[in-house]
């Protein structure tokens, strides 16, 4: 048999308090209300109780510290059954399915309560969320601005005004859960409640579907809505609508629209978080002996100076001239990336003149890398 000290989490020598604390704690992870589709949940919650109905009691636990011979055929409080005031102890104020009334301080007014369900009828659900995709231009991503989407979701039915009936009818309360939205079933010492499978956990059903929305309450419309963009929205980004997303069809809060940002690429510029990198072609004159040249930005050309023995590839940073940053405000950096342009069409002067730098130059590169 396993060890019941080890199944609560307890020491051999621990006080009836702390076998206590630890079981509360197991009963509220592994209860199957809480763990409605894990079926070894269930398993563990039944083996837990079992042994705590064994440590609990001090005359069980003194005869299972005794030895084997307490356990006969039967296991651990074979035929002992389940004590409910154990249930009654951990979840004080529990009144059964109906949870009529509340708990003292701490306490819930049924099981059902502590683990998300309702003793008056399953929680209606929230409508599901929904992605609307906008893709914008890298100028447009950068500067930030202000438009509408159109949007192709459910709406509340006018016809039945969302209920589901035909018009000057009404639904009425499932027959078969009383209008509690929840069927209770006994399993042994405990009992789970489940979704009403007829009402679908509404408790209610509808006698005459409303002829426009075949009883949904729902119809299918576009909407339009006004979005404001940012400056400096990176492509993936997301912006959210609250409430703007799938109505639920049961009364409950709908959900929200989440707007996702694509980003086309720009032919110029290539983003690296909030900075922007830039090639610049440089020739060779400018690049050995210095000058001063035009770089585009996202707002109009700037005078940059190149240094004097600048080489290829080097990274030129100029300050607040990238992207917007979205959180911490002011704008990120532009890096200006030196490639160097060989010619190819060298003139008969411009040949000379390379042959007599190349007599006087003494540096050999491959010598000094």
């Amino acid at each position: 048999m396993e060890d019941l000290y080890k199944i609560i989490g307890v020491d051999k020598g621990a006080s009836q308090a702390d076998i206590k604390k630890a079981y509360r704690k197991l009963a509220r992870k592994y209860h199957p209300d809480a763990n409605p589709d894990d079926k070894s949940a269930e398993s563990k919650f039944k083996e837990i109780s079992a042994a705590y109905d064994v440590l609990s009691d001090p005359g069980k636990r003194k005869q299972y510290d005794a030895g084997p011979a307490f356990y006969g055929s039967g296991g651990p409080g074979a035929g002992q059954g389940f004590d409910p005031s154990m249930f009654r102890d951990i979840f004080r104020g529990a009144q059964g399915a109906g949870g009529q009334g509340r708990a003292g301080a701490g306490g819930f007014s049924s099981i059902f309560d502590m683990f998300g369900g309702g003793g008056g009828g399953a929680a209606p659900e929230r409508g599901s969320d929904l992605t609307y995709i906008l893709n914008l231009s890298f100028d447009d991503a950068l500067k930030g601005f202000t438009t509408k989407i159109a949007v192709d979701k459910n709406i509340q039915c006018s016809a039945c005004h969302g209920v589901g009936a035909e018009p000057g009818t009404s639904p009425v309360t499932c027959p078969d859960c009383g209008g509690r939205g929840v069927i209770a079933q006994n399993q042994g010492f405990f009992a789970l409640s489940q979704p009403c499978m007829r009402c679908h956990g509404r408790g209610s059903i509808i006698e005459k579907p409303c002829h426009r929305c075949s009883g949904t309450g729902m119809v299918r419309a576009t909407k339009k809505y006004t979005v404001k963009i940012p400056a400096g929205m990176r492509s993936g980004s997301k912006i959210r609508l609250k409430g703007k997303g799938q109505p639920s069809a049961q009364g409950g809060h709908p959900g929200d629209l989440y707007v996702k940002v694509e980003v086309a690429p720009s032919q110029m510029f290539h983003r690296r978080g909030d900075d922007l990198i830039i090639t610049l072609p440089v020739s060779f004159p400018e690049a050995a002996l210095g000058a001063r040249v035009e770089v585009p930005t996202t707002n109009g050309n700037i005078s940059l100076k190149i240094p004097e023995g600048t080489q290829n590839g080097r990274m030129l940073r100029v300050k607040d001239k990238g992207a917007p940053r979205l959180k911490e405000g002011g704008n990120g950096d532009l890096l200006v990336k030196v490639k160097l342009v060989v010619p190819t069409d060298l003139t008969k002067a411009q040949k000379e003149a390379i042959e007599n730098y190349a007599k006087l130059s003494t540096s050999n590169p491959r010598e000094e890398s």
